[in-house]
């Protein structure tokens, strides 16, 4: 019998509680946004959110393009990534991958949503002794508020859980060292929010290191003070905001794309 690889999922929206639902369009929306601002690597890589008032995740179909995702095609788990629902398809999980996500999940009840890339700036920043670098006020939001995880392997070994946990600590964002990068938060808005500053970041400093030039670093009281000010309760809480302007901006390209909505 053949496989069933379609990606043509018939819709939840009356089968779910209104809280799962939001859920699941607000997790479709941030993939179809790693995609539209060139942060994937074909069909891997995770983003996982919380449903509101439960246990159990929201994550994509192991097989499938960022920009194919819609909130019905999304797959439900349990925190240790056993699957409790998913769409009729012979796609299932990259149970294996998710060892990160779930490390911190459970570790850390403030944060439910995760998103991890494997983006070329990303990776570049990561294989860098000097790690991420104050060189521009994208990059300062991070000073003081970054985690460093060193390689051990592609990360599918449930005792390296407790050295992700500890080295990521109370941050919202973490360097994996020759892997790639991850940013998490509260919502979704908010983790998708820190991930797309962090790849301005990586990028403007392969930019200017390629340069080959003298860099200028402002001093540490600077450096201090800027990053206070975009941490989440100095001002606003960033990307939530920003949220609206991108669901406009998917709204107005889904219309034109040949895949089926986000929304769906």
């Amino acid at each position: 019998m053949p496989l069933n690889y379609s990606t043509q999922f018939d819709s939840v929206h009356d089968k779910v509680s209104a809280e799962e639902w939001q859920a699941r369009v607000d997790l479709a929306a941030c993939y179809r946004l790693m995609d539209k601002f060139g942060m994937t690597d074909l069909i891997y890589n995770h983003i996982t959110l919380r449903i509101p008032g439960t246990e159990h995740l929201l994550i994509n179909l192991y097989g499938m393009l960022y920009k194919e995702i819609t909130a019905s095609s999304l797959v439900k788990i349990d925190v240790e990534g056993e699957i409790i629902w998913k769409p009729t398809t012979d796609y299932g999980i990259n149970k294996s991958g998710y060892v990160i996500h779930g490390a911190i999940h459970k570790a850390r009840p403030d944060t439910n949503a995760i998103i991890h890339s494997h983006t070329r700036a990303g990776v570049a920043v990561s294989v860098m002794k000097c790690g991420l670098l104050p060189m521009s006020q994208t990059s300062m939001r991070f000073v003081g508020h970054i985690g460093y995880h060193d390689y051990e392997g592609p990360a599918v070994d449930l005792d390296e859980r407790e050295r992700l946990v500890r080295d990521l600590g109370e941050h919202n964002a973490m360097i994996l060292r020759n892997h790639g990068v991850l940013t998490c938060g509260p919502s979704v808005a908010q983790a998708f929010n820190t991930m797309y500053n962090l790849e301005l970041a990586c990028r403007g400093q392969v930019d200017a290191m390629a340069a080959r030039t003298e860099l200028a670093l402002p001093p540490q009281e600077v450096l201090n003070h800027t990053a206070n000010m975009y941490q989440p309760g100095t001002r606003r809480p960033y990307g939530e905001l920003e949220w609206h302007a991108m669901r406009r901006l998917l709204d107005a390209e889904d219309r034109n794309n040949g895949f089926a909505p986000y929304w769906h």
